[in-house]
């Protein structure tokens, strides 16, 4: 719909709908640690109105409660996007959830305060960075109790993510909860923003990437499009994840910073020991070069036409001789530049 490309994900085990958006916006926010504030918020705006659109042309649309999970959920701009549809949003629910550490250890999450209104019938919409989907689990079965005490009802969920494969089980799981919690549920229409990613296993070919934290491409399900960007822009598929952690780049640019140095400065340390096909490999997630019939079985994207363009691209990227130290360097000159705007008096 307009720049946004919208991609339905099919299989026989979803009960639910989940999708993909890819868009100029969305794009640039993931490929990019420099999109800091609030265009954070801006960047997903046509993606997002572009999703309710759809959902209004397919007989989904309506009035909308939003739900904010505060921290990286107020970096969604649902209600925008809503007002740009013509979408009456009833009510504006939120809670504050916050990780309880005790001597430098994450010990549980506590919900510090909230304000939510159960009413009958209610088609929520949330957005959230999912990785793990604790976070969004614990606030979400928090909500649903209220609910059900209240004599509220929920009859569907409209849910926007920089997220993971993670979110695909935890969506199964919370629908199949709210059927049976509330007759007449109608399921929930997931968005991923750009892509399904998978979270690092281990710390990867760099030794450095955060296990269940950081986000990566093997395994999971990335739009072409965004696939084509990061062609075009290659040095930028060898950034951490494909975002950094979403509430500081707004709300604390500074400490953003520091995390995307600590990056840098890593791989320039350790660029001698790091093997640079293999980090291609990882960032690429797969291992090549490969046929382009596996290729699209391995990207999940073989209902897609005339991508042997693309396919192409990513097989001469894989071969593309890396200056690690160097390519490390400029990026802390850039972020260090930056980091100083926001540091001025």
């Amino acid at each position: 719909m307009g720049d946004t490309g919208i991609y339905r994900l099919e299989s026989r085990h979803f009960n639910n709908r989940y999708y993909l958006l890819s868009g100029p916006g969305s794009r640039q926010l993931l490929a990019s640690p420099e999109v800091v504030g609030y265009p954070c918020y801006t960047a997903l705006v046509e993606e997002t109105v572009a999703a309710l659109r759809y959902l209004m042309d397919n007989g989904l649309g309506g009035d909308l409660d939003i739900l904010t999970i505060l921290r990286g959920g107020l970096n969604y701009p649902l209600e925008e996007a809503a007002q740009r549809c013509g979408i009456r949003v009833r009510d504006l629910h939120f809670v504050s959830c916050e990780r309880v550490i005790e001597n430098h250890v994450i010990k549980g999450l506590q919900i510090k305060y909230e304000k939510i209104r159960p009413t009958r019938d209610r088609v929520l919409a949330v957005g959230d960075i999912l990785a793990t989907g604790d976070t969004f689990r614990y606030c979400f079965e928090h909500l649903m109790r209220k609910f059900l005490q209240d004599g509220g009802s929920i009859r569907r969920i409209v849910f926007f993510t920089i997220g993971g494969t993670r979110a695909l089980g935890l969506m199964e799981g919370l629908s199949a909860k709210l059927r049976a919690l509330f007759a007449g549920f109608e399921g929930i229409d997931c968005f991923f923003y750009e892509g399904a990613f998978t979270v690092y296993e281990d710390k990867g070919a760099s030794g450095i990437n955060h296990p269940d934290i950081d986000f990566g491409w093997k395994g999971g399900v990335v739009a072409p499009e965004f696939r084509r960007f990061i062609v075009d822009h290659p040095d930028a598929l060898l950034e951490k994840c494909i975002i950094y952690d979403g509430g500081a780049r707004r709300y604390e640019i500074p400490v953003h910073f520091e995390e995307v140095l600590e990056y840098w400065e890593g791989i320039r340390e350790r660029a001698g020991r790091i093997d640079p096909r293999a980090l291609l490999e990882e960032k690429l997630g797969y291992a090549g070069p490969v046929e382009f019939e596996e290729w699209l079985e391995i990207t999940h994207l073989k209902d897609i036409k005339d991508l042997g363009g693309l396919w192409s691209d990513e097989q001469a990227l894989l071969e593309r001789d890396i200056d690690l130290r160097a390519l490390a360097s400029r990026r802390i000159a850039s972020i260090n530049k930056l980091k100083q705007e926001y540091e001025k008096d």
